[in-house]
């Protein structure tokens, strides 16, 4: 099982030295987000909340993803960099193949595309794309991708996208892998056709579901029986149960997304992070501000303190 670090809303300026720290620890990788603007007064359904409300302030940093990863890709030897999740039918497929075909060259090839289909419209309606067709143009999107990492001329003839006959260099020497996030079933079947999943934070119980649900995909799609597929998931659980990762890469995850830096924050430095054994203490009662806002040296010792308590005994 491997381990990576999601870096949400953390200081810009300081996530070229948090890749730095994070590969010295021994996490597998970092996983950045993706939004570009955030309207004063959105109407879009956040579908991730019960009440379909947006849960952070306009004012958030949210820096281009492919201009992060290739900046912290160059501090960085061994760390893989993948999105969660990059908005990719917001945008024109051409700027989309070649931002992540540059970032897989100069990362030699440590980037995973992680996608979705997106919920909010007035992004697309800033970006000048259509938002109700989204999931038929990003299944297209994907082929287009594919194609122009390719290398060499190729064309492209579908309902939304077509082109003759284009080259784009420079091309990724490697397949780059292709991840699909979401749980609706529209998601997962869309997932299960490409190279991995990256589902959402769930409790324990709640990921075995959504797992089962993917594998049924999977069979359906005829990729059950690939062994380089990838399922990401984040944990509503104590960050340091180890049971409770090992529980879940026995039913078949590869990779656990986890924010020590977040669930040490507001916490004295001389007392250990808190823990959720209790039951009843939740990422939402963390002083999240303080986290996201604090001293880098902070970030650094709840992100060494993980690893040595969970990464490196698992």
């Amino acid at each position: 099982m491997e381990f990576w670090q999601n870096i949400c809303f953390i200081e810009t300026t300081q996530l070229v030295e948090i890749a730095r720290v994070t590969e010295a620890a021994g996490y597998d990788g970092i996983m950045v987000s993706d939004h570009v603007v955030h309207p004063e007064h959105p109407t879009s359904h956040y579908p991730y909340a019960p009440d379909g409300h947006i849960g952070w302030e306009a004012w958030r940093p949210w820096p281009d993803p492919w201009v992060l990863i290739g900046a912290m890709a160059a501090v960085t030897e061994r760390l893989r960099f993948m999105t969660t999740t990059y908005v990719a039918p917001a945008r024109n497929p051409f700027v989309v193949a070649k931002a992540v075909g540059t970032a897989a060259v100069l990362s030699n090839d440590r980037v995973v595309l992680g996608l979705g289909a997106g919920w909010f419209r007035e992004e697309f309606e800033l970006m000048g794309q259509e938002f109700s067709n989204r999931g038929q143009r990003l299944d297209e999107m994907i082929d287009v991708l594919r194609l122009l990492w390719r290398g060499g001329f190729v064309e492209y003839e579908g309902e939304h996208y077509r082109f003759g006959r284009v080259q784009m260099n420079p091309a990724p020497t490697k397949p780059v892998p292709i991840y699909c996030a979401g749980h609706s079933p529209p998601a997962l079947r869309r997932a299960a056709r490409l190279d991995g999943w990256i589902g959402n934070a769930y409790t324990p119980e709640d990921a075995l579901h959504f797992l089962e649900q993917l594998r049924k995909a999977r069979e359906a799609a005829g990729t059950l029986d690939r062994k380089d597929y990838g399922t990401v998931v984040a944990v509503q659980a104590d960050p340091f149960d180890l049971d409770v990762y090992r529980r879940l890469e026995d039913a078949g995850v590869t990779t656990i997304l986890c924010v020590p830096w977040l669930i040490a924050g507001g916490a004295e430095r001389s007392q250990p992070p808190p823990s959720f054994a209790d039951g009843e203490r939740g990422l939402h009662e963390i002083d999240e501000d303080a986290a996201y806002e604090g001293p880098l040296e902070d970030k650094r010792r709840a992100i060494e303190d993980f690893a040595e308590r969970v990464i490196q005994r698992m």
